[in-house]
């Protein structure tokens, strides 16, 4: 089974004249895409020609999340100094899904493995979104605190470092928690199928 993955499609801070007071933006959005078959096989077959298709991997997944960063850094230059008021970063994120649409025609252990399924899907989607969320953050932290430059020049290049140094550490993370969970998508999904057999069987 093709692992979920992300991508990150962009990020551009610039800066701006003084414009007052702003909260940080962070969206989520989903979509799906439709799935049929009866077994696992077929979902796999399905996965392999319906998935979402990243262009840093070159093949389908069985979900995806596409982030875009973004955003601008308000300034105000006085007493020689260049100093950032305010740091303003936008986030979107976007997770694609599977929907499977042959569910009321499968047996009970296919729906059983495809429920399984999906929520393993979801959440590690999910999870990347917040790793997203959480460096949005600090990035936004991050240039609020850097300290004045003789000028606005300067104070554009420490921007972008600053901004580069982070969201490559943020690359770096969700490069690894996708080679984490990729390493233990079986042992993870066989022990999900345990509990979730165990309590149908107990009649939960």
């Amino acid at each position: 089974m093709r692992a979920p993955c992300f991508a990150l499609t962009a990020l551009m801070l610039c800066l701006a004249p003084n414009s007052g007071a702003a909260e940080p933006q962070i969206a989520k959005t989903y979509s799906y895409f439709t799935i049929s078959g009866k077994t696992g096989a077929d979902l796999e077959q399905e996965f392999s020609r319906l998935g979402p298709m990243l262009s840093g991997t070159g093949t389908r997944h069985a979900g995806a999340t596409r982030i875009k960063l973004g955003g601008s850094v308000n300034y105000e230059s006085s007493g020689g100094k260049c100093r950032i008021t305010e740091a303003v970063v936008k986030l979107e994120t976007h997770l694609t899904l599977p929907r499977w649409k042959d569910r009321k025609r499968a047996n009970r252990d296919m729906v059983l493995i495809w429920d399984t399924l999906f929520a393993d899907i979801k959440r590690h989607e999910e999870r990347h979104a917040e790793i997203a969320r959480q460096y949005a953050r600090k990035l936004e932290k991050s240039l609020e605190a850097l300290r004045p430059e003789r000028t606005c020049a300067k104070m554009q290049a420490r921007v972008d470092a600053t901004t580069t140094k982070i969201i490559e550490k943020h690359a770096a993370d969700q490069d690894r928690f996708d080679r984490v969970e990729a390493a233990s998508f079986q042992r993870r999904m066989t022990r999900m199928l345990g509990f979730r057999l165990d309590k149908r069987r107990n009649g939960g």
